[in-house]
């Protein structure tokens, strides 16, 4: 890695840590400056403005989501199985702790910044995760009804927030779920249960 990615990484490192302390309103470029062990204008040659660096740091969730490994859908196992494994996983990512305080800080701010929330949003939808990857290749198999596979996505992974993600989010508390996830993926594939010709 060169010395200026170097340097654009611990200045991003120091504006999570600047912004989790201070909040992004509250958070000061010098001090994020000094944090990173860098020069004003060394962060300001990689960030003009701090608008930019919360940009950068909500690319790098964006591309945390992304990342999360995709499980192809394969016909000779059974569909509840892999929906667990590739659901276990987008819980596992999104619960570690680096990424749930990332989130609550971004969040926090998209909460006031309602264009930034719309640009984020639209810049996630972009990619396909891995739930609705899956889902959308066992819907074109046979394995389950056609319909579309972002609105299906959507529909199990809300099923699944509220138990495995909010809890850890809100209250920095994991939730009593054993059997939730088995139970949420059953309802899943009840009402989504391939159509008999």
């Amino acid at each position: 890695m060169k010395l200026t990615e170097k340097k654009r990484k611990y200045i991003v490192t120091a504006a999570i840590e600047e912004f989790q302390e201070h909040g992004f309103r509250g958070g000061k470029t010098s001090r994020i400056a000094k944090r990173a062990n860098v020069s004003s204008r060394t962060l300001y040659n990689h960030f003009e403005t701090k608008d930019a660096l919360l940009d950068e740091i909500s690319k790098i969730m964006i591309e945390q989501k992304a990342a999360v490994e995709k499980i192809p859908f394969d016909p000779e196992r059974d569909l509840e199985e892999q929906l667990a494994e590739t659901l276990q996983r987008y819980v596992d990512a999104l619960t570690e702790p680096e990424t749930i305080a990332l989130t609550r800080m971004v969040t926090a701010e998209m909460l006031i910044d309602l264009e930034r929330s719309q640009d984020y949003y639209a810049q996630l939808a972009t990619f396909q995760d891995p739930i609705t990857q899956l889902i959308s290749e066992a819907m074109d198999a046979g394995a389950i009804r056609r319909t579309d596979p972002k609105y299906a996505s959507r529909q199990l992974i809300s099923l699944i927030r509220d138990f495995f993600y909010t809890p850890d989010f809100m209250f920095g508390q994991k939730q009593e779920n054993a059997g939730v996830m088995s139970d949420c993926i059953k309802m899943f594939l009840a009402h989504y249960k391939a159509e008999m010709q």
